[in-house]
């Protein structure tokens, strides 16, 4: 939820970088307690599993410090959501949360491949995001897979997420974690196995949809085929081929998540079971994939069958019509002594001769399967 109010605008403040800035009431104004952003998106304080709303992010961050520093077990954090987000707005989070400076030109950027990186006490997670895009029929320039991107920071006690396109809202994730205090309880790992969850959701939805395309397209190649159709098989083989450069790569970065220190013990296994879903997901976009190039191939034999066929038909009854085409011409040459020019069965003769030889080849052609 944006309000002018709530978030003012500031042109291009840029302050001094420090490993932690100044978080008392003197050393800030109510202005800087909101990025000078229009694309935040949300943000809040969740302290053991309840969503405390502040005047600003910097005031959340220090209510949720001084909530952790008082008491040894409370899993207080911020989380900040923002989409497509220019530099300076970034940067001022970076600021606040104390952002390694690669991963905000990171983020500022996009066009990332999907990867885990560690800086200090904080995750730079990178995740591709898949969408279905509806389409009434599929043709050689329809679009069908819309990719985006989710970079998440994370660190003990804040998430900032940025996401870049229209595809995978994390809107319906902060809603359910917030309906259920006992998952945000996790803390910032738990919303990073949220987002992760929830993207790899979206992974196999997709894969299920370009399923039940693909088998429509495989159906169509051995109905009939023509090049249209062979356009929109490519068309989609270049559709996942997109779809597998955003979920393959997620693999490893992710398997290794898994099994690094900053994520607790508890969570380990809920990031494996992510994995696993993952790992069907490139399971079947893979066989998919492979099923693609089956169906470009039986497609273009076919069509060359087609027009091997076509070619024999032409060429039969160019043969068929060569016959009295010769004859015809022979005896339009007008030459005076020809022979049977005055017989009086001269022409039925020639059209019986005709006939007979055009019936013979025809039938010929026809038991040879080339008519």
């Amino acid at each position: 939820m944006r309000s002018s109010l709530l978030f003012p605008r500031i042109k291009h403040v840029r302050a001094v970088r420090t490993p932690r800035p100044d978080l008392s009431a003197a050393g800030r104004t109510n202005a800087q307690c909101v990025p000078p952003s229009d694309s935040l998106v949300e943000y809040a304080a969740y302290v053991d599993g309840k969503k405390i709303h502040a005047l600003g992010i910097v005031d959340a961050l220090e209510l949720v410090r001084e909530r952790n520093a008082a008491e040894e077990k409370a899993n207080a954090f911020v989380w900040v959501g923002l989409h497509e987000p220019d530099a300076p707005e970034v940067e001022w989070l970076a600021e606040v949360f104390a952002l390694h400076p690669l991963a905000v030109e990171d983020a500022v950027k996009a066009h990332q491949r999907p990867k885990v990186e560690r800086y200090g006490d904080s995750l730079f997670v990178v995740l591709k995001t898949v969408a279905y895009l509806d389409h009434d029929v599929l043709t050689a320039t329809s679009e069908i897979i819309g990719t985006g991107e989710i970079m998440a920071f994370v660190g003990p006690d804040f998430v900032v997420t940025v996401r870049h396109g229209t595809h995978c809202p994390l809107t319906e994730v902060r809603e359910r974690l917030e309906d259920k205090p006992k998952l945000l309880n996790r803390g910032p790992t738990g919303v990073l196995h949220a987002i992760a969850d929830h993207v790899v959701d979206k992974y196999l939805n997709v894969a299920d949809l370009m399923q039940t395309e693909l088998e429509d397209v495989e159906a169509m190649v051995f109905a009939d085929v023509s090049a249209r159709d062979i356009g929109r098989i490519y068309n989609l083989k270049r559709e996942m081929i997109e779809m597998k450069r955003s979920v393959m790569p997620l693999q490893s970065p992710l398997a290794t998540l898994a099994q690094r220190r900053m994520i607790p013990s508890e969570m380990r296994e809920y990031f494996r079971d992510v994995v696993d879903h993952l790992a069907r997901v490139c399971e079947q976009v893979e066989s998919s994939n492979e099923l693609c190039n089956s169906v470009l191939q039986a497609a273009l034999a076919r069509s060359n069958a087609l027009a091997n066929e076509d070619m024999r038909k032409i060429s039969s009854w160019v043969a068929i019509m060569a016959v009295p085409t010769m004859i015809a011409g022979i005896y339009g040459m007008n030459f005076k002594h020809m022979p049977e020019l005055d017989s009086f069965f001269g022409y039925p003769l020639v059209i019986g001769v005709m006939a007979i030889t055009c019936t013979l080849l025809y039938r010929g052609f026809r038991r040879n399967g080339w008519l």
